[in-house]
């Protein structure tokens, strides 16, 4: 009978902590999400939904989609879709989510010495020639993020290959990158929405914007299960509830009342 007994209590003990057991899931993804405040204003939202805590590591696209080759992360979001459909071609991923976007803006010094808002204030491969030919400083984030993606794309559709004395490349984040560009007086490339966030902080205008080579979307990514040994129940509750109408809604909603726009326009399924 004591034996039995004795089972009985370690069979409830092991259930009981299996019912308490704390769900969570890694989520590797851009600086921008970070940097721009949304992840902190959205993941407590998900957390009371589901119960499930999310660790973030935010780092640049590139190295956010390296975390996920290795096994360092349960789901991704990023922005590049190059390099996302890359990544699942290669099978790490198997389905990727197309989940908010915003836009990139070329912002500068007030005196703008390259006249970008001048001469190409719709027109980015133009405001990079101006910035290339006029010897600027340009701060380039250079750690082959989304943003550094789109950068080198505008480069090599203006033609121009970024080298001279003024172009800095740092392989640093967003919100660093612009306060060293802030702080030399310095042109540099980033998402509209942590430059919201920062807005207050710097001494940088948008001067160059609203052109549909600056389109920034982000996109979540399903990790291959066959490949690489992950959450996939606790990934696929958050992917399902970022595409969900309730999800889709707080992110539209987010930096309405403090910047008087959205940061990101969500656009799952459409």
């Amino acid at each position: 009978m004591k034996k039995f007994l004795a089972i009985l209590l370690i069979l409830f003990l092991f259930l009981t902590a299996c019912s308490n057991e704390i769900k969570s899931i890694t989520l590797a993804t851009t600086t921008s999400t970070q940097d721009s405040g949304l992840l902190d204003y959205l993941l407590p939202y998900f957390e009371k939904d589901t119960g499930i805590k999310v660790k973030v590591i935010a780092k640049g696209t590139g190295e956010a989609l390296e975390i996920g080759k290795r096994g360092d992360a349960d789901c991704l979001l990023v922005h590049s879709k190059a390099k996302e459909i890359d990544f699942i071609n290669q099978g790490y991923g198997v389905k990727r989510y197309e989940v908010m976007y915003n836009d990139f803006v070329i912002v500068g010094p007030k005196d703008d010495p390259a006249k970008v808002k001048d001469n190409a204030s719709d027109d980015p491969i133009k405001a990079f020639e101006l910035i290339y030919k006029s010897n600027s400083k340009f701060i380039s984030r250079g750690d082959e993020s989304g943003t550094h993606q789109k950068e080198k794309d505008i480069w090599k559709k203006a033609n121009i290959e970024p080298k001279w004395k003024n172009y800095i490349v740092t392989g640093l984040g967003m919100g660093q990158v612009l306060n060293m560009a802030n702080e030399k007086n310095a042109y540099t490339l980033t998402d509209r929405g942590t430059y919201l966030s920062m807005k207050d902080k710097v001494e940088l205008n948008v001067l160059c914007e609203k052109n549909s080579v600056l389109i920034n979307q982000y996109s979540l990514i399903m990790l291959n299960p066959e490949k690489i040994n992950f959450r996939q129940h606790e990934a696929k509750i958050f992917i399902d509830w970022m595409i969900s109408e309730r999800g889709q809604k707080l992110i539209g909603e987010f930096g309405k009342e403090k910047y008087g726009q959205s940061l990101f326009i969500p656009n799952a399924g459409r």
